[in-house]
């Protein structure tokens, strides 16, 4: 009986019958996952412009029918992902989709007045920090485990500590990005080049390790409080445990993204 067991435990799942769409709808999942968020969000900040990471990336700051285009590209894809590898139904996509285009018709009018108050607000840092900690710990609870209160924690924390981390470059007047005061012997592609990639892979290393070292001490100082093994996954589920090891990690990692590495980038004079 053990042996039927375990040889019912490792028989194969699925079988892929088209490569190209196996391998299209899981790279267009990895956009909707953290390694995505992780690495463009940040390449975007460090090289591009900071309006254009605040502003939800393509969507605000470039030609709105070039933003709309690539948007629903974007988000086409990682639906299309979600309903291959069976993580959500026809119907969660369709209302998904629906919340979006409300919400987007609803914001895009007063999207700079709220950008302004992101930035200028006294309360910025409070609202930014206790609002989606407070969403967090109020998600709609299921009957079994779902990774979905862990993505959306991580989301939020990130969210939460970029935005505090724009607030305070804003109040401190933090030099944007520029390749203007840079002059290498270099053809001016080329320079921008190695500049772009000196500032993404030594950004991209703090962050990382930034990652690395909180979930080893907030996952540390949980265990402690609530006596359970650091590698004990179940307890990690828990929800006085998920979330705040998820949101106090990520919402340091999206400060150290907008504070601690164009700092560091100033010192190195990668600027």
């Amino acid at each position: 009986m053990t042996k039927f067991s375990n040889f019912q435990s490792c028989t194969q799942k699925y079988i892929v019958k088209n490569y190209f769409y196996y391998y299209l709808f899981k790279f267009s999942a990895a956009l909707g996952e953290e390694i995505f968020y992780i690495t463009f969000l940040p390449f975007t900040y460090w090289n591009i412009d900071h309006s254009v990471s605040r502003r939800m990336i393509i969507v605000w700051s470039y030609p709105f029918e070039l933003g709309l285009v690539a948007a629903f590209v974007f988000s086409t894809l990682v639906c299309l992902s979600r309903l291959y590898t069976g993580m959500h139904t026809l119907l969660d996509v369709i209302g998904g989709a629906l919340i979006s285009a409300v919400l987007l018709m609803l914001l895009y009018p007063a999207w700079d007045t709220i950008d302004h108050l992101l930035l200028t607000s006294p309360f910025c840092p409070l609202f930014s920090i206790v609002v989606p900690l407070v969403l967090c710990y109020n998600y709609p609870k299921l009957d079994y485990y779902s990774p979905t209160r862990g993505d959306t924690t991580t989301i939020l924390g990130a969210a939460a500590g970029a935005t505090v981390g724009f607030w305070l470059n804003n109040q401190y007047a933090a030099p944007a990005y520029t390749s203007k005061s840079f002059q290498p012997g270099f053809p001016l592609v080329t320079s921008t080049m190695v500049l772009v990639l000196a500032r993404f892979f030594v950004g991209i290393l703090v962050v990382l390790l930034t990652r690395w070292v909180m979930k080893s001490v907030v996952l540390g100082l949980l265990g402690y409080r609530y006596k359970f093994p650091i590698r004990d996954l179940e307890a990690q589920r828990r929800l006085e445990v998920e979330v705040p090891y998820k949101f106090v990690t990520y919402s340091t990692v999206g400060f150290t993204a907008t504070v601690i590495v164009p700092l560091l980038h100033e010192l190195l004079g990668l600027m």
